[in-house]
């Protein structure tokens, strides 16, 4: 399995969830795990996904994924699995 953390960070609007995971069920990404909260108008929200069936490649993937933040008002990034927890390693 191929693991993907993808973080979403904004204004909360209406619609956020619905335009990330319309956009990884077209392309055949499955979301594993996934936490949302709204704190004073902020949006945040953390997916853990397998893209092992994707049809892009996870550069493709992730250049995406952040032009559809830009597009909804919110902060996407996409990490694998390996380099988020070396980036967050005590």
């Amino acid at each position: 399995m191929d693991k993907t953390i993808i973080t979403v960070v904004g204004k909360d609007t209406v619609g956020i969830i619905a335009r990330v995971c319309t956009y990884l069920a077209d392309h055949k990404i499955n979301i594993l795990d996934i936490s949302q909260t709204i704190v004073q108008g902020y949006f945040n929200m953390m997916m853990i996904v397998d893209t092992n069936g994707m049809d892009k490649r996870f550069g493709e993937m992730a250049e995406e994924m952040k032009q559809l933040g830009e597009s909804i008002g919110v902060d996407i990034k996409c990490q694998k699995e390996e380099i988020f927890d070396k980036m967050h390693r005590i």
